[in-house]
């Protein structure tokens, strides 16, 4: 009774200490969701809250305390599995690219700053010294009628290091972000001008500068002409305030994200099937190419409808899977068969040093597999390679490991046998001790040799125990990315394949290059679409292996 008062006492003693570090958890969970929701990142702020909820609740409930074990591991499944791979499916229902990357808003707004060169004026810019350390700049127009003059006092300028690190992006610039207002004077200032010399040191933050004038015309720096040079500037495209009406139905478009052309006096709409603002016609209809950037919008299962009628895409997709399959299945026979017969050997009684030969065949897989792969890769080049030039001494032949597609592959066979034997050597190695040796006696009785002993007795014993582990191995060698992107990058290519594609990709490594290598621009929807019926395929090996396996009735 009194080590439980006791222990009591304790615990409201730290009652405090909880409630403290609850506060602090819900403090700067709430404000990293804040943050999320600001920049626009939804889903990564609704995934934060529900992971941040689910712990509070399982931390201050008595009821589950025997839960608070497992929710690092529950969290983290949800942070790095599950949220990951259902981002990963809602992408590939959309449009999502380089060249649609922005959500509508965001595209819409770059539109409209656009500018274009007006016809008003052009003015030249004079620096002079201000209190305080800043800079009075003085335009001067240089065409025209106009003899009026403006000027407007900056922020101190930079030096050169801090504007090359800043690259002269005004929205990082200081006194740049919203247009200086520059006032009308009668006369020239008494303080003779900053030399030009010194005028071009801060080009970069002068190019940067936009000035509005007393009757709200624009100026901004002319990048064709010199520095100091500006033109009188006007948006290219504005918001559309009113309808747009159409001509054979006289219905009026008006959603707010009709935009009028200045220049061409047009007006551009969404085109919500492509996500491109496009130009219409007085009928309504979209015309003319698309404006970039593109914003994001769902297009269904056009990503996998894609993958299965696009000749360019059918035939690369269907080929490289079919080299997947055979890659993961080849890699597990190879380096299994070498692995046995090394792990049978290393254990024969009448071999000596057989503590140095286990040693010594195992070193592969202590070796970073990246390194093992570049030193491949070196010994396999065409020119200077070692195995080329041994065998061009031996044989007369230099092989083009590279550029033939059926002697790459070979290659990458044979690099993945030498760094997958050593693991299966490892696995038959421990699994040889629980064969009992009175099989071997009685079969060694009936006059059978070692040669029907490892048929017979050996490989039938090995290969139930083996087999969870085997459909690992396959599924591991179905992603085995870095293998294929260290040592050939998916090359040699496949002709006439219309997204990057080459005949040593796997699927993982097709999907990267459709991601992030695209000529025309990466394609992050189509990559997400292969992704999930990688991982659909992965998963029915996992729901294989454990059926084989028996967990799933444990």
């Amino acid at each position: 009774m009194g080590a439980s008062n006791a222990m009591d006492r304790s615990s409201s003693r730290f009652a405090w200490l909880r409630v403290l570090i609850l506060s602090l958890v819900i403090l700067f969970g709430g404000y990293s969701v804040i943050l999320m929701y600001v920049n626009g990142e939804i889903a990564f702020a609704l995934m934060t809250t529900f992971v941040l909820s689910l712990g509070i609740y399982i931390f201050t409930n008595p009821k589950t305390y025997a839960h608070r074990y497992i929710f690092p591991g529950v969290a983290g499944m949800v942070i790095f599995i599950l949220f990951p791979m259902a981002y990963t499916v809602a992408l590939s229902f959309t449009n999502y690219s380089s060249k649609n990357i922005l959500p509508l808003e965001r595209a819409q707004d770059y539109l409209l700053k656009q500018t274009f060169k007006a016809q008003e004026g052009s003015y030249q810019a004079s620096l002079f010294a201000a209190p305080e350390g800043k800079f009075r700049i003085l335009l001067t127009p240089t065409e025209g009628d106009n003899t009026d003059l403006y000027m407007t006092t900056v922020v101190p300028m930079w030096d050169a290091a801090e504007i090359k690190k800043r690259g002269a992006n005004p929205d990082l610039m200081p006194g740049v972000e919203v247009p200086h207002k520059a006032l009308k004077v009668e006369q020239l200032p008494e303080a003779a001008a900053i030399e030009r010399k010194v005028l071009f040191q801060y080009r970069e933050h002068l190019r940067a500068l936009r000035f509005e004038l007393p009757d709200g015309k624009l100026v901004m720096a002319d990048q064709s002409a010199g520095v100091g040079n500006y033109s009188a500037v006007r948006p290219q495209y504005s918001r559309l305030d009113g309808g747009v009406v159409v001509k054979n139905t006289g219905a009026i478009i008006s959603d707010g994200n009709t935009l009028f052309d200045n220049r061409t006096q047009k007006h551009l709409r969404p085109n919500f099937d492509i996500g491109f603002y496009q130009y219409i016609d007085e009928n309504g209809e979209f015309v003319g190419k698309p404006l970039s950037p593109g914003f994001t919008v769902g297009i269904g299962w056009d990503n996998y409808w894609k993958v299965l009628s696009d000749p360019g895409i059918q035939q690369p997709f269907f080929q490289i899977f079919v080299w997947t399959v055979l890659f993961a299945a080849g890699s597990v026979f190879f380096t299994l068969a070498i692995g046995m017969v090394l792990a049978n050997l290393v254990q024969w009684e009448f071999l000596r040093g057989r503590a140095i030969y286990r040693v010594m065949l195992i070193l592969p897989y202590a070796v970073p597999a990246f390194i093992s792969i570049l030193v491949f890769k070196g010994l396999f080049n065409q020119n200077f390679g070692e195995i080329n030039l041994v065998l061009e001494t031996l044989f007369g032949i230099r092989p083009d490991w590279y550029t033939s597609p059926a002697l790459a592959r070979t290659m990458i066979l044979i690099v993945n046998t030498w760094l997958g034997y050593p693991y299966m050597m490892i696995l038959c190695m421990g699994l040889l001790k629980s064969i009992p040796e009175d099989l071997y006696e009685a079969s060694a009785m009936d006059g059978a040799g070692p040669v029907h002993n490892f048929f017979h007795i050996t490989i039938p014993l090995l290969m139930r125990p083996l087999t969870p582990l085997l459909i690992a191995s396959f599924a591991f060698n179905f992603n085995n990315f870095v293998l294929i992107q260290l040592l050939t990058a998916g090359r040699p290519d496949i002709i006439g394949a219309s997204v990057p594609a080459g005949t040593t990709d796997i699927l993982v490594s097709y999907t990267f290059r459709i991601a992030f290598e695209g000529g025309g621009g990466q394609d992050y929807g189509l990559a997400a679409a292969i992704a999930t019926v990688i991982f659909i395929i992965v998963g029915a090996l996992a729901v294989l292996n454990l059926k084989l396996s028996k967990m799933d009735k444990v």
